[in-house]
């Protein structure tokens, strides 16, 4: 997990819940050896401030380039748009729920997540107000996304580590398994340890 801000730490509980080894990150060189990298929810311009300072939006950038997956939730969704980072080929909208009073709980239908809806919780969620071709939406909320996946990037404008559900989790760890090369292309078919579908095959 990205360690410079955020509720990292309920992601590394979730992970963990899972078998995974969870690593935190705040520097370029601990990214060596990492099969995927979280970005966690926080404020986006303390991350993006941090992450330039650091060093590390240059070795994230390298890192999404080796066909690693990447996870980014609510902050990490905007920093990953292209206005930041430039990992997806997609445009969010700040706070676009509202702020901090106008948070939120949903069940959401997540494409490759199975019929069972995933309860969702928006604290000062973006949403993606435009996005390009290659861009899947996963999940929307009033017509807007808030659930994409561009190759080997998942982006989410929620919070799922702070309930017990895991499958999105469950998911990352799946692609993370995946080759590299397999894992970048939109699409692709597959099954994770846990037998959970990859996103793009039908459940």
């Amino acid at each position: 997990m990205l360690a410079l801000q955020g509720d990292f730490e309920a992601h590394r509980r979730m992970l963990q819940g899972l078998g995974a080894e969870a690593s935190e990150v705040r520097a370029p060189h601990q990214l060596e050896g990492l099969d995927g990298l979280v970005i966690p929810g926080g404020e986006s311009t303390t991350i993006s401030k941090g992450m330039a300072r650091d060093g590390l939006d240059e070795a994230i950038v390298g890192f999404h380039a080796s066909g690693r997956p990447i996870l980014g939730s609510c902050a990490g969704m905007i920093v990953c748009d292209r206005e930041h980072l430039g990992l997806g080929d997609y445009l969010c909208r700040r706070n676009a729920f509202g702020r901090q009073l106008a948070s939120f709980e949903q069940d959401l239908q997540v494409e490759g997540l199975g019929p069972d809806p995933l309860r969702a919780v928006f604290i000062r969620a973006p949403w993606v107000e435009r996005h390009g071709p290659g861009v899947e939406v996963l999940a929307e909320v009033e017509r807007h996304p808030v659930a994409v996946r561009d190759g080997n990037l998942l982006a989410v404008a929620f919070h799922s580590e702070l309930t017990d559900d895991s499958r999105l989790h469950a998911l990352f760890m799946a692609l993370a398994s995946t080759p590299a090369s397999s894992a970048s292309r939109p699409g692709v078919r597959g099954e994770g340890a846990d037998g959970l579908a990859t996103l793009g095959e039908e459940s």
